[in-house]
């Protein structure tokens, strides 16, 4: 059992509790797991007293809801980055790509709860709307790559195919089957672009124009 932090050893700013509290938990999280969340482990470990968490959070669904929306912001940021940093339009279709599945593979308690948050949700968050989200990001790659914003239908199709299609990939690149062709294609890297290469809307030539 990991030692709880206390107030000396992770003091927070005055009015920034909550952030401290996320912060709190998203340490939980990944070193014991979302079984070991609670209010007042969350606050033991942020140092405070267990009635100072209700100030921010009704219960424990809503501290994980807040965990969970700061991975997907942070998940965005790659996302942006990848796409901001690629060389040419084409390649940054696959650098989001890429960036998605070692997201998932280096946080992978995170990316399970982002997704369990929304399990029976009949809607998308609304931070996916946002510009600076995740899956605003991809559509904007697709438009830059050659897909026609003004044919929504077709660009709201391609961007669902390419979130599921690395999706998909994040969920079994870790296998370890595919080790042989992990090192026959020349790492990860490489078997993750392999694969990429084999969805259509990852490649500008398989756009729908």
């Amino acid at each position: 059992m990991r030692e709880a932090g206390n107030a000396q050893a992770r003091p927070y700013h005055h009015g920034d509790l909550s952030r401290a509290l996320v912060d709190a938990a998203r340490r939980i999280l990944e070193a014991e797991g979302a079984a070991a969340l609670s209010l007042r482990a969350v606050a033991r470990e942020a140092g405070v007293s267990p009635a100072a968490p209700y100030h921010h959070f009704k219960d424990k669904t809503e501290l994980l809801e807040a965990v969970a929306q700061g991975g997907w912001e942070e998940l965005g940021g790659a996302i942006c980055d990848a796409r901001a940093n690629a060389p040419n339009v084409g390649e940054a279709l696959t650098q989001i790509g890429i960036t998605y599945v070692k997201f998932a593979r280096d946080n992978p308690a995170l990316y399970r709860l982002m997704y369990d948050t929304m399990r029976d949700r009949t809607a998308m968050p609304q931070h996916a709307k946002e510009e600076d989200s995740g899956y605003h990001q991809v559509q904007a790659a697709l438009i830059e790559a050659g897909a026609d914003p003004l044919d929504e239908r077709e660009l709201e199709l391609a961007t669902i195919a390419s979130w599921c299609a690395v999706h998909g990939l994040a969920e079994m690149c870790k296998f370890k089957d595919f080790a042989p062709l992990k090192e026959a294609m020349g790492g990860e890297e490489g078997f993750l672009r392999a694969i990429l290469r084999h969805y259509g809307t990852f490649t500008v030539g398989g756009l729908k124009h």
